[in-house]
């Protein structure tokens, strides 16, 4: 993961290097700015929608449904043990 970020971090160093020729220093920092916003907007999206998945995903319902289940009845066991 880290190496593709470095991997497009540097492609959009050379988009910007190269277009630099044309534009102002302030238009392509400003656009290498926009572009590194909505990477990472693309990039918190993508990720949210990861951890929604394995959150959702049918290992995760059962071993919270496991969980309860057992929690449950420990609490019924001290319980019992406290009467």
């Amino acid at each position: 993961m880290r190496l593709f970020l470095a991997v497009a971090v540097l492609m959009l160093a050379f988009i910007a290097y190269t277009e630099a020729q044309e534009e102002t220093t302030e238009q392509t920092f400003a656009k290498f700015g926009e572009q590194m916003t909505e990477m990472g907007k693309d990039l918190a999206e993508k990720a949210k929608t990861t951890f929604e998945n394995i959150n959702n995903s049918e290992f995760a319902v059962t071993s919270r449904n496991w969980f309860t289940q057992q929690l449950e009845k420990l609490k019924n066991r001290v319980q019992e043990i406290s009467q």
